[in-house]
């Protein structure tokens, strides 16, 4: 079965014997398969049989990577959902799931061998193939066609192969965490270089002309990625990290400036460099480097911003009140910025009864009252979503204010009180340690 379910015809260089048997066997060859040839053993064992799948890859029936073709009449068995994904994209000639039970013959033995097959190896295979349809990438392919390549060494045939060397591996570790950000330095540092240029030729003359300015741009961008690599911040996922990590950019351009102003001094002499001009390349790049990683939060921030300004003027997919400022609060801001959704959801602010939060900032976002101004805020700014994150009050308090919640036209979700939760599973355990 193919490309959303059409079937076609796979090509194969025949293993086993023709004759009856081989026709109106299993789809599925077990160990010590009779029908199978001694020749046609040594083709599958190095997947030599394989080969000419490569012209259904040039009809367009198949993919070098994708999920391996299954018999029509199994495939027809699949639930719909499962259907509809794995047969989104081509079949291909190698796939994690291929890689993972490329000796699946010798797992498959006895009488009741297509049972194991269709209970236990099918269902992970599909599991496999539907984690390759959802994050499938260039990098992904590059990973799963070197470790087929690998395992197919006679060394390496029968090595276990752990699922993150082919979901990301070493190209997509490569390409995403250490390649990407080289890119993106290298831009940063160019743009800090030509603007920290300009600014200084407002009060001096300096020409260093456009192949020193590339060495030095690249060369600098390479140093400041090695520093960023040795601190671990290529494993740092940025739309979540924490603003400490700041602390880390600027200590790996304090030691590129240090680099750069003594190799300006004792080895490259020409052309000169300035100690101010250093200097104010580093502010720049330091704040180059801080914008590109947290330019989400950046975004997000101005969004909200431009929300408070524009009111129900503003165009956006949902906006949202969280009522509370405290800690469960927090989390809901948390949770919200890091969810897959992020990208439709703005945060208008928040409301708490505390008189000394108001029109303070919490997480970036701003108490805008008391709860009593909850139904005037919902219909100002057309409020599609209201997060109930209150824990401390009292149940009268509560009920009061989800009341005039309820009184808008959004929806209200009850954050459940998850603090609480772990304080009580933590002094359960306590308690279980101490007797």
């Amino acid at each position: 079965m193919g490309r959303y379910g059409k079937p076609f015809k796979i090509l194969k260089f025949r293993t086993m014997r023709e004759d009856d048997q081989s026709h109106n066997g299993a789809p599925v060859t077990a160990q010590d398969d009779t029908r199978i040839t001694p020749f046609g053993k040594y083709l599958r064992d190095t997947k030599l049989n394989e080969l000419p799948q490569f012209w259904n890859m040039l009809k367009g029936e198949m993919s070098l990577v994708g999920p391996r073709p299954e018999d029509l009449k199994i495939a027809q068995g699949w639930p719909e959902e499962v259907k509809a994904e794995v047969l989104s994209v081509r079949p291909g000639i190698t796939s994690p799931a291929s890689v993972i039970y490329r000796d699946e013959e010798k797992l498959l033995q006895g009488t009741g061998f297509m049972d194991d097959y269709l209970k236990t190896i099918l269902p992970d295979k599909i599991r496999l193939d539907q984690l390759y349809v959802r994050n499938s990438s260039l990098f992904m392919d590059l990973d799963v066609i070197a470790m087929t390549a690998i395992t197919l060494l006679p060394g390496l045939r029968r090595a276990n192969v752990d699922q993150h060397w082919l979901f990301g591996g070493t190209f997509y570790r490569f390409f995403r965490r250490v390649f990407y950000w080289l890119l993106a330095d290298v831009f940063v540092v160019a743009f800090s270089v030509g603007l920290s240029g300009l600014i200084w030729r407002l009060s001096a003359i300096i020409n260093i002309g456009w192949q020193n300015y590339l060495f030095f741009s690249i060369g600098i961008a390479v140093f400041v990625s090695l520093i960023n690599l040795l601190l671990g911040l290529n494993r740092v996922e940025w739309q979540s990290a924490s603003p400490v990590y700041a602390m880390d950019l600027a200590f790996s351009v304090g030691i590129t400036m240090v680099a750069l102003y003594i190799s300006t001094r004792f080895w490259i002499t020409e052309p000169w460099m300035p100690f101010s001009l250093i200097w104010l390349i580093g502010i720049t790049m330091f704040v180059g480097l801080v914008l590109i990683r947290y330019r989400d939060r950046m975004f997000t921030g101005l969004a909200n911003r431009w929300l408070l300004f524009r009111g129900s003027k503003a165009s956006i997919s949902e906006r949202v009140l969280i009522v509370g400022a405290g800690n469960l609060a927090e989390m809901t801001i948390w949770l919200l910025r890091r969810s897959a959704y992020t990208s439709i959801f703005g945060i208008i602010g928040m409301v708490d009864d505390d008189a000394r939060k108001r029109n303070m900032e919490l997480s970036g976002v701003r108490v805008l009252g008391n709860t009593a101004i909850i139904p005037t805020i919902a219909e100002k700014y057309q409020v599609g979503l209201i997060f109930f994150a209150i824990s401390n009050s009292s149940e009268k308090d509560k009920e009061r204010i989800m009341q005039l919640c309820e009184s808008t036209q959004a929806k209200v979700v009850v954050i459940p009180d998850l603090v609480k939760v772990l304080e009580r599973s933590i002094e359960k355990i306590a308690k279980q340690e101490s007797s």
